[in-house]
């Protein structure tokens, strides 16, 4: 048993054992939960923390990686939070990036007092590792060395491209960021960092690359693959910065007087809700003025007031409860009359 760090295996090891490729070969899986760090954390950094996690499997090109990277940013402008910046590099393929390490291997060898312990130690094991290196000197050594784009194959520099002009053409911000590894030897072409100038030294908020050999590695047919990660409890430090996103609220709230009129309104709130309309109203039967408090609180935008008198006319009172206007609705085809001044607005 171990706790796990991350969820990439995980999803993987699913997507092998159920084989949902059978049924269509692009799949697109998601999954949210709690992760656990084993070193001590640092500051802007938990024990255990939380991550959603989106993969994509199924699509070697770089169209599923653009894809991949907009559903990322398109989250955090959901969210309200649109000061984040878009890294992007390239760690080319098994053809390619042998030879970028070794230079690279070099590289290190030569300023191999200047690093710290751990990574003399990557230096030998995994020297891409040593790019993620916070520690100042490690940097030093690190702003001098070879770039990993300059040593990319012609299919890895057509891929990295393509990813670039899909970006662009969607209308989304990006620096290439040579320096931009991940931290395990599966992944490969697209790496993306999301990063914001608010958390410190710890300013990634959601990170993700292409792990085209993953699947394969854990016993699974070859197919290729692309994620990210989102560390919830970052996003949530940076949201704590600022207002709130809106939170919505009712838009209608039926107050109904009577028996019949219960009834009848009853069936208004079920086909309004169908056509997408906020609806509620009160269960009991209660008078006006508490039904119209109740209305205050949820915050509801317009009131629908009926009754037997309103029933018999033909005509509703539909309250504005912003402005506090209030207006004669009629109510022979109030589900699409309600839709209309909904979508008005």
């Amino acid at each position: 048993m171990t706790m796990r760090p991350e969820a990439t295996a995980s999803v993987v090891r699913a997507y092998i054992q159920h084989r949902p490729y059978l049924r269509y070969p692009v799949q697109k899986l998601y999954t949210i939960g709690p992760m656990f760090r084993h070193e001590r954390p640092q500051k802007g950094r938990f024990r255990q923390f939380h991550q959603i996690d989106a993969e994509l499997f199924g699509d070697g090109g770089a169209r599923s990686d653009a894809d991949i990277i907009l559903m990322a940013m398109g989250l955090f402008e959901t969210l309200g939070l649109d000061d984040l910046t878009l890294n992007l590099n390239s760690l080319g393929c098994p053809l390619c990036r042998p030879t970028f390490k070794e230079r690279l291997s070099s590289h290190l060898s030569d300023k191999g007092a200047s690093l710290c312990s751990d990574c003399q130690r990557r230096a030998v094991t995994n020297p891409l590792r040593v790019f993620d290196c916070k520690v100042e000197s490690c940097k030093g050594v690190v702003h001098d060395a070879p770039s990993i784009v300059d040593f990319l194959c012609q299919e890895c520099r057509d891929h990295f491209r393509s990813v670039q002009a899909l970006l662009e053409g969607s209308g989304v911000g990006f620096v290439l960021n040579p320096r931009l590894v991940r931290g395990l030897d599966y992944y490969n072409r697209t790496t993306f960092e999301i990063q914001t100038e608010q958390l410190g030294a710890q300013n990634a908020v959601a990170g993700g690359g292409r792990y085209d050999g993953l699947v394969k590695l854990l016993g699974g047919p070859d197919h290729p693959a692309t994620g990210f990660a989102v560390g919830m409890e970052r996003v949530v430090a940076l949201l704590m910065d600022k207002d709130a996103p809106g939170i919505r609220k009712p838009d209608l709230f039926v107050a109904a007087l009577g028996s019949t009129a219960e009834t009848v309104s009853f069936k208004w709130a079920g086909a309004l809700r169908k056509r997408g309309i906020w609806v509620e109203f009160d269960y009991g039967s209660r008078g006006l003025k508490s039904q119209m408090k109740k209305a205050g609180r949820l915050g509801a935008g317009k009131v629908l007031i009926v009754g037997d008198d309103e029933l018999a006319s033909g005509r509703g009172i539909l309250r504005d409860m912003t402005t506090g206007e209030q207006d004669e609705v009629v109510l022979e085809g109030i589900v699409e009359v309600m839709e209309g001044i909904f979508q008005d607005e």
